[in-house]
């Protein structure tokens, strides 16, 4: 390996929506991290996240000095996640919670006013506020290790797509059809903004606006990464529109398939298209060389995308147990625990059992194509990797890295 892998242009990463999907995004990057020397730096300038990848984004900026530990320190917290670190999800929360929306729709309000939301997630405000340092994004900034982070959050006041993001001087505000971008110090506030999911989570205030989940209205989930100067992009999602999904037998869909069929599309639907767009862009600018467009300069930007090899629903079906009894009782109430029920499932679950399945599933993923993540992270064109001959001598020692990091 060698001792840096450093490119003349920019690279950046891209770690999308997903709620407890986002446990997979860890098991690619302690990959990444055991692909780089020991105590290698942060290989990626530009860090942009979104909704539950807005969290793991921040980490790495934070210890962007130190990349492997950044890795070590999201593994501790999602190999021990349980539910009541996200959301209050006890007998008495649960119960207090659905009195509320039944008085208020039988008062029309008058009793009691609408719910917020139909979890409490204080217990996530409080589990960042002492494991994160928010001052370390301007540290690393200023020592060199991280040129930007850029988090998403939606504005329910103005229903544009808002970037937020901390970077170098150099990086201007952007104003675009429905988005933008805004510099400021990142807080605690903007993740829990990012990753507030509408009905599920409380809106956050911010700038005398409220926001929710980053995923909304996120139709171009690469172009902040891009506008802050990303030439190259590594891009993390948690699910892979190229399997085919388990069929079930077809019935009248449940409250909770609708809700996870809403959540897919959220946190999928946004990146997919983009991915495609990008392609189709890239094999247009291949054939006729950057173009000029209002004065603006369109080039080739090359990309890495990782998905799961496994319909990560399926795995969070293992696992049902492990949710406490009030949220097992809410998920059967809502048709989740019914086939096709489990997407919604998979990205409410953030007990450890389940994270822990995602992370090594993320681990040997990226482990199997790690010829091509070192061949991008030092410059080279994945398109150009995909054409080569595979060479797969080292097959055997990457699955037994990546069976050895399962069982650890």
């Amino acid at each position: 390996m060698a001792e840096s892998m450093q490119t003349s242009q920019c690279m950046g990463l891209v770690l999308p929506g997903g709620g407890a999907r986002a446990g997979y995004q860890v098991g690619v990057l302690r990959a990444i991290a055991d692909l780089l020397p020991a105590r290698a730096p942060n290989p990626f300038p530009i860090i942009a996240g979104t909704s539950a990848g807005a969290i793991n984004a921040a980490e790495l900026a934070i210890h962007a000095e130190r990349f492997r530990l950044a890795t070590l320190n999201l593994e501790r917290v999602w190999r021990n996640f349980q539910v009541e670190q996200v959301f209050r999800a006890d007998t008495w929360s649960m119960f207090r919670g659905g009195a509320n929306w039944f008085l208020a729709m039988i008062s029309a309000g008058w009793l009691r006013p609408p719910p917020k939301s139909l979890f409490d997630n204080q217990p996530l405000r409080e589990l960042l506020a002492a494991n994160f340092d928010f001052h370390g994004i301007t540290r690393s900034i200023d020592s060199g290790h991280l040129k930007a982070l850029a988090i998403a959050a939606a504005s329910y006041s103005s229903k544009r797509s808002i970037t937020f993001f901390e970077s170098l001087p150099d990086r201007a505000a952007w104003q675009r059809v429905h988005r933008g971008g805004v510099s400021c110090k990142i807080t605690l506030d903007h993740l829990m903004a990012s990753a507030a999911v509408p009905f599920l989570f409380p809106s956050v205030p911010l700038n005398d606006e409220f926001f929710g989940d980053g995923s909304m209205r996120q139709a171009t989930p690469f172009s902040a990464a891009i506008n802050l100067g990303a030439e190259r992009l590594l891009v993390i999602g948690t699910r892979n529109e190229g399997r085919a999904d388990r069929r079930v037998k077809p019935r009248n869909p449940s409250f909770g398939q609708i809700f996870g069929y809403m959540l897919d599309a959220l946190f999928s639907d946004g990146l997919h298209s983009d991915l495609e767009r990008l392609e189709q862009l890239n094999e247009v600018l291949r054939k006729t060389g950057p173009v000029n467009l209002e004065g603006k300069v369109l080039r080739e930007v090359d990309l890495l995308a990782i998905l799961p090899s496994q319909d990560l629903s399926e795995l969070a079906r293992r696992h049902v147990d492990c949710l406490p009894r009030s949220l097992r009782t809410l998920m059967r109430t809502m048709g989740a625990m019914n086939p096709g029920g489990s997407e919604l499932m998979s990205y409410l679950m953030f007990q450890g059992e389940y994270a822990r399945d995602l992370i090594a599933l993320g681990y040997s993923d990226a482990m199997s194509r790690s010829e091509e993540i070192i061949a991008f992270l030092e410059g080279g064109s994945s398109e150009e990797y995909r054409a080569q001959p595979q060479e797969r001598g080292e097959a055997d020692a990457v699955g037994e890295r990546s069976e050895n990091h399962a069982a650890g």
